[in-house]
């Protein structure tokens, strides 16, 4: 059988390219293997680095340690204060107490004339509850229950003040002081959302 002369071309042809198609796939290309090296050297690199940040990091550990040690002290201490009532309207009531006290302190004593329990809110971490009380007393005296008020370990403070007039003969004044406290979170009361009923 012979084959006839267009035929042996395009077989040759056919041969040819299928060889040059194989040669193309096959035959690693001359950058490939220096990029591999540079990748792996690159990637040495890379891992050393964060090698060494690792043991910096690791480094810190210790110290900040330390430092959450101190800071818990110290939040421990000044969570003495908080009032621990199970209550807003207890926590409110030590409060009054406290005032109650400072004035009967003075001599002559301070008499509260009216109180104002105001609304317990949120304070950061914790909750706030506060006290209103209206007195009549000399400046001395208020001077010296807003200084013992500042003195007492519990967490509280004086918020509002408004002095007035009240008795020139006496040298009395008319006082409204707000004196707020912290509390416990747990004892502000939870907001419900807009679906609640």
């Amino acid at each position: 059988m012979t084959l006839s002369p267009g035929f042996r071309r395009s077989l040759a042809w056919s041969l040819a390219s299928l060889i040059l198609t194989a040669i193309y796939t096959f035959w690693p290309a001359s950058s490939q293997p220096t990029a591999a090296i540079a990748d792996a050297a690159d990637s040495v690199t890379v891992a050393e680095m964060q090698l060494a940040k690792l043991r910096a990091a690791a480094a810190t550990v210790p110290q900040k340690q330390d430092i959450l040690k101190q800071v818990s002290g110290e939040l421990a201490v000044r969570e003495k204060g908080i009032l621990v009532a199970d209550t807003a309207q207890q926590a409110q009531a030590q409060i009054f107490q406290i005032l109650r006290k400072l004035g009967n302190d003075e001599n002559p004593p301070v008499v509260l004339r009216s109180q104002e329990l105001g609304p317990v809110r949120p304070f950061g971490d914790y909750g706030e509850v506060s006290v209103t009380v209206q007195v009549e007393c000399g400046i001395d005296q208020l001077v010296n229950i807003l200084v013992g008020l500042a003195a007492r370990p519990e967490l509280i403070a004086s918020n509002e003040l408004r002095v007035t007039s009240s008795n020139a003969k006496d040298k009395t004044i008319g006082v409204r002081l707000m004196v707020t406290g912290v509390v416990p979170r747990k004892l502000v009361p939870s907001k419900k959302g807009a679906g609640a009923s």
